[in-house]
């Protein structure tokens, strides 16, 4: 089973990292305001999503994007 690793970027320039084996559902959960960690947040996009085989691999990602040399290159990819 695909495993996703995704992050969101609200307009008030706040990240959100994630990961989840369904997108659309997860998507729409954070749109309706029903994941408590970015129920505050302003409107947001949908900007990256890595595909992972499984969700020790996902976990590992989104480790990553959470880790100081992660953010830095996510900043390089999409000049943040």
């Amino acid at each position: 089973m695909d495993y996703y690793v995704y992050i969101l970027k609200s307009n008030d320039s706040n990240f959100y990292k994630g990961m989840t084996n369904n997108l659309e559902k997860r998507l729409k959960q954070h749109i309706l305001g029903q994941t408590q960690t970015t129920k505050k947040m302003t409107k947001f996009k949908l900007i990256h999503v890595e595909i992972c085989k499984d969700r020790k691999d996902a976990r590992k990602m989104e480790k990553f994007f959470k880790s100081g040399f992660g953010r830095e290159v996510l900043r390089e990819l999409f000049c943040f």
